[in-house]
């Protein structure tokens, strides 16, 4: 085994000089391993894709607190059966474009998979904004909206082949652990972002000339827009193809193998399987569970507290707010417990956690919620001892109906969740989901190691 030192270079050298100076040598051999200009350079791509991450989770999850009330305001005719077909278009949208990315990356350059995904996400994002505009069918109009933007979503299979591909063996577990906690923030902060939207209201601004209206509910999605635009400026300026071994050197691109090399030194071990569709499996039940969690959160708190539509994404919005600094917090300390507990301790400590907070959102109790009688908008009540007054007061005197509907029959027989009951179920799962994430992907990262792996790690990136 050939062990590699840091080499200072840094003496009375000019600014040229520097950009070429060794910053890793043999101590061996004494050949060049990578220069302090390519290590620079490398890691500026990779911080690009930690962008592409971050951007990808926030296109699903930026909107998801508000799908449901804007959904209602767009089309009275959509059920929330139809909004679970909403929601799932954007996983189906990621799941068919995942492996189609995937693929294209592992023969061309990685920048024309990853402009064209957030080409289509930028586009797709400025749709959702328009599906208020047409006359009839609108929730088909936004069904195809969050489809498209899955579909854009579908370069994260792509961004972390790249970063596995471009860091060695000791840089890997850190690299792809941030690359599990940008995605995993993404999802988190998404409803932040759409809580400070609130304040824009419902009306918002309209701009007839475009015939665009700028409200809480589309604010996010142009936001997303614009962001994504961003996201391929630096992609052309910023982001360059780097690949390096298990030790640090570079060598040929994955996407050009230079004639009269052998492909089969990249593969003189075996990948064992098993462990990359276990890997893929533990990955898609934890974001499965974490979709499902988000997805609910608005229209459960409207049935169960007589929020209105406002209230349910700006609350809901700050406790997942709240939730991101929490993981933020864990994101930090797993990456130190780690090195001392193991991965795989750690994977089940987070799924543990998380079927604790599942376990506690269970209804306890003889409380039920606010019955929503549609032709006296909730004027009367069924079994109704609500506790968080304040919180719904201010529903109950406005003509936007509040609390669980009547045609809903589970309103008359489940109890309600007590505030406390979801906040300390958001508190557990936050902590829970972020161990997961992290601890998944490295363990993934140093299963595959540096092969071209796009196709194969698209399964595990599917929310």
């Amino acid at each position: 085994m050939v062990k590699y030192s840091v080499v200072d270079t840094m003496t009375s050298v000019t600014g040229d000089d520097d950009e070429c100076s060794p910053l890793l040598r043999s101590s061996d051999t004494g050949s060049i391993v990578e220069t302090q200009q390519d290590h620079k350079n490398r890691w500026w791509s990779i911080r690009v894709m930690y962008l592409t991450m971050f951007l990808s989770s926030v296109g699903f999850s930026i909107v998801v607190t508000s799908i449901w009330p804007y959904l209602q305001k767009i089309d009275p005719s959509a059920d929330t059966s139809f909004l679970g077909w909403v929601i799932a278009a954007y996983s189906l949208g990621q799941m068919v474009a995942s492996p189609l990315f995937g693929l294209w990356s592992n023969h061309r350059p990685r920048r024309e998979p990853l402009a064209v995904s957030i080409s289509i996400l930028v586009a797709a994002s400025c749709l959702y904004a328009y599906v208020h505009v047409p006359a009839s069918h609108n929730k088909y109009y936004m069904l195809l909206a969050r489809a498209l933007i899955g579909f854009g979503s579908g370069n994260v299979a792509v961004v972390r082949s790249y970063v596995a591909g471009a860091t060695s063996l000791s840089e890997r577990t850190s690299a792809m652990a941030n690359i599990s906690a940008f995605q995993a923030l993404g999802f988190i902060l998404g409803p932040a972002f759409q809580a400070a939207f609130t304040v824009i209201g419902e009306v918002g601004v309209t701009f007839k000339a475009i015939d665009l209206q700028v409200n809480m509910y589309t604010a996010p999605s142009l936001m997303g827009a614009f962001l994504g635009i961003v996201n391929i400026i630096l992609i052309f300026a910023i982001f360059r193809e780097h690949q390096v071994d298990d030790h640090g050197r570079h060598i040929g691109s994955i996407n050009y193998e230079p004639e009269g090399t052998d492909p089969e030194k990249d593969s003189e071990e075996p990948v064992d399987q098993i462990a990359v569709v276990s890997s893929n499996i533990l990955f898609f039940i934890i974001l499965f569970i974490f979709a499902i969690f988000e997805t609910i959160s608005t229209p459960l708190t409207m049935d169960m507290y007589a929020w209105t539509r406002s209230q349910a994404v700006f609350y809901n919005g700050i406790i997942l707010a709240a939730i991101g600094v929490e993981s933020v917090v864990v994101f930090i300390t797993v990456k130190i417990i780690s090195k001392k507990t193991g991965e795989r301790i750690l994977l089940l400590g987070g799924l543990v956690t998380i079927w604790v907070g599942f376990f506690i959102l269970l209804p306890w109790g003889h409380q039920y919620p606010s019955i929503q009688w549609e032709d006296i908008q909730n004027t009367t009540k069924h079994n109704s001892t609500f506790l968080v007054s304040s919180l719904s007061t201010s529903g109950n005197h406005t003509d936007e109906p509040t609390g669980c509907p009547a045609s809903q029959s589970w309103c008359f027989y489940t109890p309600i969740i007590h505030l406390a009951q979801y906040i300390t179920s958001d508190i557990l799962i936050g902590l829970g989901y972020p161990v997961c994430s992290v601890m998944c992907y490295t363990l993934y990262s140093k299963v595959i190691g540096p092969k071209p792996q796009a196709v194969s790690s698209s399964s595990s990136s599917l929310n």
